[in-house]
């Protein structure tokens, strides 16, 4: 136990004695590197993770290094809403979250119709 001002704590603070607080600066320009990185991570909505798994669309590191360039180079170009065309299958992402909406497998004399998206990008 620590004594501050005649109160006891379990902890003992951080702090300077003239009541500044002390920041340990490379955690916190850890913690902000950390943060920007996860910022820049492609994400998959929770939609987009079931289609995943019903469709048995696997992707590997290799695919989704491919993505991500493809929605960097749409994120560019201002795009919006994304239809990026990987092989043979289609992903729907919302570029300014960096978020897969859905992914769909594309089979040959299936119509399949994408409306609201602002651009296609292939990877």
């Amino acid at each position: 136990m620590y004594e501050i001002n005649g109160i006891k704590v379990p902890f003992l603070p951080i702090s300077n004695y003239d009541g500044e607080q002390v920041r340990n600066k490379s955690s916190a320009e850890s913690f902000e590197s950390i943060f920007q990185q996860e910022l820049e991570k492609l994400k998959f909505s929770h939609h987009a993770l079931k289609r995943l798994e019903e469709r048995n669309i696997s992707l590997s590191d290799d695919d989704m290094l491919k993505i991500n360039t493809a929605v960097e180079k749409a994120e560019q170009k201002g795009a919006k809403d994304s239809l990026v065309m990987m092989n043979s299958t289609a992903f729907i992402v919302n570029i300014p979250n960096r978020t897969i909406i859905t992914a769909l497998p594309v089979e040959s004399g299936n119509e399949n119709v994408f409306t609201n998206i602002d651009s296609v990008v292939f990877a």
